[in-house]
Protein backbone atom coordinates (compact mmCIF):
# COMPACT_ATOMS: atom_id res chain seq x y z
CA UNK A 1 0.00 0.00 0.00
CA UNK A 2 1.68 4.19 -0.43
CA UNK A 3 1.52 5.53 2.80
CA UNK A 4 0.88 2.88 5.78
CA UNK A 5 0.51 4.94 8.60
CA UNK A 6 0.69 8.30 7.28
CA UNK A 7 -1.83 7.60 4.60
CA UNK A 8 -4.60 8.81 6.90
CA UNK A 9 -3.07 11.87 7.61
CA UNK A 10 -2.32 12.48 4.60
CA UNK A 11 -5.55 12.27 3.19
CA UNK A 12 -7.38 14.71 5.56
CA UNK A 13 -4.47 17.30 5.62
CA UNK A 14 -4.19 18.88 2.17
CA UNK A 15 -0.78 20.91 2.17
CA UNK A 16 0.54 17.46 3.40
CA UNK A 17 -0.96 15.92 0.44
CA UNK A 18 0.00 19.06 -1.91
CA UNK A 19 3.59 18.43 -0.72
CA UNK A 20 4.09 14.67 -0.97
CA UNK A 21 2.56 14.66 -4.20
CA UNK A 22 4.65 17.56 -5.60
CA UNK A 23 7.93 15.51 -4.09
CA UNK A 24 6.09 12.49 -6.07
CA UNK A 25 5.85 14.50 -8.83
CA UNK A 26 9.79 15.65 -8.87
CA UNK A 27 10.63 12.09 -8.30
CA UNK A 28 9.28 11.01 -11.62
CA UNK A 29 10.50 14.00 -13.41
CA UNK A 30 14.21 13.45 -12.37
CA UNK A 31 13.19 9.67 -13.54
CA UNK A 32 13.23 10.96 -16.69
CA UNK A 33 16.01 12.65 -16.98
CA UNK A 34 14.82 16.30 -15.94
CA UNK A 35 16.95 18.13 -13.52
CA UNK A 36 15.85 20.29 -11.03
CA UNK A 37 16.53 24.55 -10.95
CA UNK A 38 14.00 24.93 -8.30
CA UNK A 39 10.83 24.45 -6.42
CA UNK A 40 7.90 26.58 -5.23
CA UNK A 41 9.15 29.71 -7.05
CA UNK A 42 6.94 32.94 -5.53
CA UNK A 43 6.43 36.28 -6.54
CA UNK A 44 4.09 38.77 -6.99
CA UNK A 45 2.29 37.48 -9.53
CA UNK A 46 2.17 34.01 -8.91
CA UNK A 47 3.54 30.71 -8.18
CA UNK A 48 5.25 27.15 -9.52
CA UNK A 49 5.24 24.65 -8.32
CA UNK A 50 8.72 23.22 -9.63
CA UNK A 51 11.40 24.65 -12.53
CA UNK A 52 13.14 22.14 -14.21
CA UNK A 53 15.09 21.50 -17.29
CA UNK A 54 15.35 18.65 -20.01
CA UNK A 55 18.55 17.06 -21.43
CA UNK A 56 17.87 18.85 -24.14
CA UNK A 57 18.22 22.86 -21.98
CA UNK A 58 14.31 23.40 -21.84
CA UNK A 59 12.73 25.05 -18.95
CA UNK A 60 10.16 23.78 -18.04
CA UNK A 61 7.55 25.65 -15.51
CA UNK A 62 5.87 22.13 -13.81
CA UNK A 63 2.37 22.66 -12.65
CA UNK A 64 1.34 20.19 -9.60
CA UNK A 65 -1.87 18.95 -9.20
CA UNK A 66 -2.17 16.58 -5.99
CA UNK A 67 -5.77 14.53 -5.45
CA UNK A 68 -6.67 11.65 -3.29
CA UNK A 69 -9.63 11.09 -5.47
CA UNK A 70 -11.35 12.51 -8.55
CA UNK A 71 -14.79 11.57 -7.58
CA UNK A 72 -16.36 15.07 -8.03
CA UNK A 73 -14.23 15.85 -10.65
CA UNK A 74 -10.98 15.38 -13.05
CA UNK A 75 -7.67 17.53 -11.02
CA UNK A 76 -7.28 18.55 -14.89
CA UNK A 77 -10.26 21.09 -13.88
CA UNK A 78 -8.43 22.83 -11.19
CA UNK A 79 -5.72 24.50 -13.88
CA UNK A 80 -8.30 27.75 -14.82
CA UNK A 81 -6.76 30.28 -17.41
CA UNK A 82 -6.54 32.57 -14.54
CA UNK A 83 -4.01 30.23 -13.19
CA UNK A 84 -2.03 30.25 -16.74
CA UNK A 85 -2.01 33.60 -16.62
CA UNK A 86 -0.31 33.89 -13.72
CA UNK A 87 1.94 31.20 -13.84
CA UNK A 88 3.38 32.75 -17.16
CA UNK A 89 3.76 36.25 -15.50
CA UNK A 90 5.99 34.74 -12.77
CA UNK A 91 7.87 32.45 -15.26
CA UNK A 92 8.38 35.53 -17.10
CA UNK A 93 9.67 37.60 -13.99
CA UNK A 94 11.80 33.73 -13.75
CA UNK A 95 13.47 34.39 -16.85
CA UNK A 96 14.24 37.77 -16.91
CA UNK A 97 15.89 37.45 -13.14
CA UNK A 98 18.12 34.56 -14.49
CA UNK A 99 18.35 35.74 -17.94
CA UNK A 100 16.93 32.66 -19.37
CA UNK A 101 15.33 34.45 -22.09
CA UNK A 102 17.27 32.54 -24.97
CA UNK A 103 16.37 29.03 -23.36
CA UNK A 104 12.94 27.04 -24.98
CA UNK A 105 10.66 27.38 -22.85
CA UNK A 106 7.34 25.18 -22.03
CA UNK A 107 4.78 24.63 -19.37
CA UNK A 108 3.73 21.13 -17.87
CA UNK A 109 0.93 19.91 -15.77
CA UNK A 110 1.40 16.62 -13.28
CA UNK A 111 -1.60 15.44 -12.01
CA UNK A 112 -0.88 13.01 -8.81
CA UNK A 113 -3.76 11.40 -7.25
CA UNK A 114 -3.06 9.28 -4.13
CA UNK A 115 -6.09 7.65 -2.97
CA UNK A 116 -6.42 4.71 -0.41
CA UNK A 117 -7.19 2.12 -3.25
CA UNK A 118 -4.45 2.08 -4.88
CA UNK A 119 -0.87 3.37 -5.18
CA UNK A 120 -0.34 6.68 -6.66
CA UNK A 121 -1.29 7.64 -10.35
CA UNK A 122 0.38 10.36 -12.06
CA UNK A 123 -0.46 12.04 -15.34
CA UNK A 124 2.03 13.62 -17.10
CA UNK A 125 1.05 16.68 -20.17
CA UNK A 126 3.90 18.12 -21.49
CA UNK A 127 3.55 21.51 -22.83
CA UNK A 128 0.23 21.72 -21.65
CA UNK A 129 -0.35 25.54 -22.21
Amino acid sequence: MLFDKKKEKLLTDSRLLGRWGQKQCEKFLRQKGYKTITRNFSCKTGEIDLIMTTDSKTVVFVEVKTRKNEDFADAEAAITSAKKQRMKKAANLFVKKYKLDNRPLRFDVVIVIADQKADSRMRHYENAF
